[in-house]
């Protein structure tokens, strides 16, 4: 059974940006914490494909890869995730094994099939494919290019072939806890954003697991939105700058982050149908005191047995992500 002592510690990262800050400043800040979680002895840190949103600056998302691992020395870095449909799986196992290359050991790549932007955005990137329909073609195709070169084959990924780069199947549906499943391999459900089917998706990924050659037994990570400040007080009020951020998503507006207000203030913004909704969004969502936090987690891992967490955490000023994993690293 996991707990706070055994399981890993990850970290997802959009790289946000504030509405009186920079790109520039949230890409340094990606970096400082990533430099940061690899002091505290995390596992990995992911960053997440999302195109034609403002206030999110991680679109280019192999690049900004070999921007952290250049930056660190032992953390693992990695896609949370590359959304595959969106690209030639050539092109995807070319990128991986030139970073897999340069960072030896250090580079994962979790591959998810939603667009991560609109359908006109979707177009712009896809132009001939427009769904994910062929998602499992797709994984099989770029798996064999990172793979060993067959006799056969005839395209190879240069870098790329041979590397083997760990693949990871991401997913908020049912639909990749049964495809990981299938294929033996790790998953990451997005439990930090579509929580309702969690435990669903935990029980078929459990009992229809394969072993494979990448794993004997079912390997599994869980997104957690995560706020932790010194008193359950503050961490409220820093985590209205959250729910301002889902609040905007789902209104299609723009999701720079907003600093934090108080909760009449909050109110005031939302109608109950939307309170409800941003609620729901984080109901698996970690938000409090060195205590409460401890508390929530240990009945998380309790009820899912997670292998790995992988937070998720906004916070308007950076040196409050800071101190939010390091009140999390404490709890160790």
């Amino acid at each position: 059974m996991s707990n706070l002592s055994t399981v890993a510690f990850s970290m997802l990262d959009l790289v946000p940006v504030c509405v009186d800050g920079s790109i520039e400043q949230a890409l340094h800040n990606s970096l400082n914490l990533a430099q940061h979680l690899e002091m505290l002895g995390f596992t990995r840190f992911w960053l997440a494909e999302h195109h034609n949103m403002q206030g999110i600056a991680s679109s280019a998302t192999a690049v900004l890869i070999g921007y952290i691992a250049a930056g660190t020395t032992k953390i693992r870095v990695g896609s949370g995730g590359i959304m595959l449909p969106n690209h030639a799986p050539l092109v995807v196992a070319e990128n991986f094994g030139t970073l897999a290359t340069l960072y030896p050991n250090r580079i994962d790549l979790g591959l998810g099939r939603a667009p991560g932007t609109d359908q006109v955005t979707m177009r712009a990137l896809r132009r001939d494919r427009m769904d994910g329909e062929d998602f499992p073609n797709q994984v099989a195709e770029l798996r064999a290019y990172l793979a060993p070169k067959k006799t056969s084959q005839r395209v190879i990924a240069m870098p790329g072939e041979g590397t083997d780069v760990p693949v990871w199947l991401l997913g908020s549906s049912l639909y990749s806890a049964q495809l990981a499943a299938q294929l033996g391999l790790p998953y990451a459900f997005a439990s930090h954003f579509a929580p309702q089917l969690m435990h669903q998706a935990i029980q078929i990924y459990r009992t229809q697991f394969q072993p494979s050659s990448v794993l004997k037994e079912p390997y599994l990570c869980l997104g957690v939105p995560l706020i932790a400040a010194p008193t359950d007080d503050e961490a409220q009020f820093l985590a209205t700058t959250s729910k301002q951020r889902i609040l905007a998503l789902m209104r299609g507006q723009s999701l720079f982050l907003h600093p934090p207000i108080a909760n009449t203030e909050l109110e005031s913004l939302w109608s109950p149908v939307e309170k409800a909704a941003v609620e729901a969004f984080l109901e698996v969502a970690v938000i409090g005191s060195p205590e409460t936090v401890k508390a929530k987690l240990e009945q998380l891992l309790a009820d899912t047995d997670a292998d790995e967490l992988m937070f998720v955490s906004d916070s308007y000023k950076h040196e409050h992500r800071l101190r939010t994993f390091s009140i999390l690293s404490s709890l160790r």
